[in-house]
Parts: C-alpha cells; structure tokens; sequence
C-alpha cells in the first residue's frame, strides 16, 4: 500500500508554469474546433502565465483566432508552445520561424521550425505575420459562407 501511495504521489508532480504538457494524442480536443488532436506536426499549446492552465490545439490558426474570440485578458502575455514540424519537438511559437505552404489540421497552412530546421529554398514568416494571415484567412473563409 505504501509503494502504491508514493507512485500516485510521484506521478501527480506539477511541473513549472510555462513548460509544454504531455499531449494525449488523438484524445485531446482543440480548445476552439473540438477536433481530437492526432497531427503532431501542427500541435499548439497556450499556457496561462498566472495559474498555469493549459489549452491545447490542432493548429496555429485555432489557437490565434481563440485568443481572440474568447477575450483572452492575459493573451500578450501568453505562453505559447508549438511542435516543431520536422523534430517534433515543443519551441516558442513566438520564436518560431513558419511556412505557409503546409497541409494542416484547419487549413490555415502554417508549419512551425526552429532556426535550424527549417526548410531550404522556403521564406520564413515570423509570428506577428502569421496572426495577421490568420485573421486575413478567416475572414475570406466567412465571406465565403456568406456568399459574399
């Protein structure tokens, strides 16, 4: 019985504010879609700097727009992990260097890498770039629908 203790113990250690959670791939939800999150080369996780609450997403695209949607009072301040599409790995999102030629979960296209692993021959876009694409792709895609 004691061992048992000290493994649930062990095993509900919190890990510091800011660092990337353990994804459950495939169980996940995306915060905004509620699609299951299976993609690990487009995977975004926002973290609540204040009290570490982590929300989880299957594209950069849903991630921006839900930031903005939900009027997120600590969004500036956001920590913002995203997989790195060649390693798999979690950077800063606002580090990360991005093309936008990707197939992706949401079709907003973005793939993120870190310095070292982006592609040759591919221009780089920074994160400012992208929330203003993003914006730029979801309005089209509401026109769209509206027959506009």
């Amino acid at each position: 019985m004691t061992i048992f203790l000290m493994t649930v113990f062990l095993g509900c250690e919190k890990k510091p504010i800011g660092e990337a959670a353990q994804m459950h791939w495939d169980r996940d939800m995306c915060e905004r879609c509620k699609m299951a999150i299976s993609e690990r080369k487009y995977a975004v996780q926002i973290i609540n700097p204040t009290n570490g609450k982590v929300y989880k997403f299957d594209d950069i695209g849903c991630a921006v727009l839900w930031l903005d949607e939900e009027k997120i009072p600590w969004k500036d301040k956001a920590i913002i992990w995203i997989t790195d599409a060649k390693t798999g790995k979690w950077i800063d999102a606002k580090k990360a260097q991005y093309t936008d030629d990707s197939i992706t979960p949401m079709a907003f296209g973005f793939a993120a890498f870190s310095p070292n692993t982006i592609p040759k021959n591919h221009q780089a876009h920074d994160f400012n770039y992208i929330i203003k694409k993003v914006f730029e792709i979801e309005k089209l895609n509401t026109q769209k629908v509206r027959g506009e």
